[in-house]
């Protein structure tokens, strides 16, 4: 188990941008956990990339939320030609289905329980 403490990424001075990748996936998941830290690891050197959150379901509905300081690097990272193949063979073998939706930040605020 890691020793690595959850919570969520911190609020940002807006304005900057929030993609929430919402999805399922299939029953064959071949591969799909080596992908998925390779994007991660990917995508921590865009200029301009915030952070990630992700959660899923015990039913299989799986969020994640993407955060970037502005338009540029949110198309840095749609247009890298590693994620664009992941993205191909997502569609073509790991998920059921998804949807991606992308909403620029206009209000950010957060709260961190001080530690008695």
């Amino acid at each position: 188990m890691s020793d690595q403490q959850i919570a969520p990424v911190p609020a940002f001075e807006p304005p900057y941008y929030a993609v929430v990748f919402t999805s399922t996936r299939t029953e064959d998941q071949n591969g799909y956990g080596e992908t998925a830290e390779r994007m991660e690891e990917l995508v921590k050197d865009v200029p301009g990339y915030l952070g990630m959150d992700h959660a899923q379901t015990p039913g299989g509905l799986s969020i994640t939320v993407g955060y970037f300081r502005d338009a540029d690097a949110l198309e840095r990272w749609r247009s890298d030609a590693e994620h664009r193949s992941a993205q191909k063979r997502g569609r073509a073998e790991w998920y059921q289905s998804y949807s991606l939706h992308v909403a620029k930040v206009e209000r950010s605020h957060g709260f961190v329980k001080e530690k008695e």
